[in-house]
């Protein structure tokens, strides 16, 4: 195995730490029985999903930022205050404005930080630690924050069976630093969309187009609302098309890698893309039966798992892929230098 790296930048970038938080309520397969025409069996064999943690009311999107942030920090030993740039990848911001990131930034103590939030739904968290990387790759910052967070709960119809069973709440939270000598980081990515798939999967109502009314809120537009189908498709198709190309890009096959982190939307989806890439499943992180969709934290998220059952060591290689809303869809390689 070869791996050339394309000289880009004098400084590379790397993940020098994770942290995660879920709300501690738990809503299950038979607790959806009891409030939608499903069944475990139907759940469990379309999605993998058996379980997904839940807010209570009151509990906003910054709230869980805030204590993956904190997380990630205590790992790292270092202060907020120390933080330069906070990015927040969400679908479900506390308001329209101002960003969650300046909440995060505010409550979290992070004196001086600047940031902004992300929009690139499921795909939301590689697109911002790309985002990231590149902000410490032109040497203007050393530590950056890069949080996915979302409260899927705030906006999915419980009535809805082809939606409410998919969707859970959570937060990961990673740092960005600049790599030491010898250190790798963040080797590549591919990043595309397809804005011709939006009708597809989206929230309708609320943004300018149609703004909150009497009548968008009878008419439940802002909920998810999800072609199953045409989502399901691209999907299959993009996630293991992106990956393809980042690896063949870099010289490296599937079994080059020490481990596949995949966007935690299906479990279908993310075997059918591992069988492609010629990885053993030992080598692919699932986590969606314990968590759901949390849309941009899944990664994050399957990230910590990976670390928590030591399939995920310092010198690996990793692949991350996902496919959004958007439709958006995105790939990153990198190597783990923790």
């Amino acid at each position: 195995m070869s791996l050339t790296l394309k000289p880009q930048t004098r400084v590379r970038a790397k993940i020098s730490s994770v942290g995660t938080y879920v709300p501690p309520r738990l809503l299950t397969n038979a607790d959806l029985e009891k409030m939608v025409a499903t069944n475990d069996q139907w759940i469990t064999e379309r999605t993998g999903i058996r379980e997904r943690h839940i807010v209570e009311p009151g509990v906003a999107t910054s709230d869980l930022a805030i204590e993956a942030a904190k997380k990630c920090l205590a790992v790292r030993g270092i202060a907020a205050s120390e933080l330069e740039v906070i990015i927040v990848a969400t679908v479900t911001p506390d308001m329209f404005f101002p960003a969650t990131a300046c909440i995060v930034q505010d409550k979290l103590g992070a004196k001086g930080a600047w940031g902004f939030d992300l929009s690139a739904a499921c795909s939301g968290f590689p697109y911002a630690l790309q985002v990231g990387a590149k902000l410490v790759e032109s040497g203007m910052h050393k530590k950056v924050m890069v949080i996915g967070a979302d409260v899927m709960s705030s906006i999915i119809d419980y009535t809805d069976r082809a939606t409410c069973v998919i969707f859970g709440d959570g937060a990961g939270a990673v740092l960005l630093e600049p790599c030491e000598e010898g250190e790798i980081g963040l080797v590549d990515y591919w990043h595309e969309i397809d804005g011709s798939g939006a009708s597809a999967l989206n929230m309708p109502g609320g943004g300018s187009l149609h703004p909150p009314t009497a009548e968008t809120v009878a008419s439940k537009m802002h909920y998810v609302h999800q072609d199953g189908q045409a989502v399901y498709k691209f999907a299959v198709r993009k996630m293991a098309e992106a990956a393809e190309i980042i690896l063949s890009r870099n010289g490296l096959e599937g079994k080059d890698l020490g481990c596949f982190i995949p966007h935690q939307a299906n479990k279908r989806i993310i075997l059918s893309t591992a069988e492609r890439l010629g990885m053993p499943e030992e080598s692919v992180i699932i986590n969606i039966d314990r968590f759901g969709n949390t849309t941009a934290a899944t990664i994050p998220m399957a990230m910590q798992t990976a670390l928590e059952e030591k399939r995920l060591k310092k010198g690996d290689l990793v692949l991350l892929a996902s496919v959004g809303a958007g439709f958006t869809v995105g790939a990153t390689l990198l190597r783990w230098e923790f």
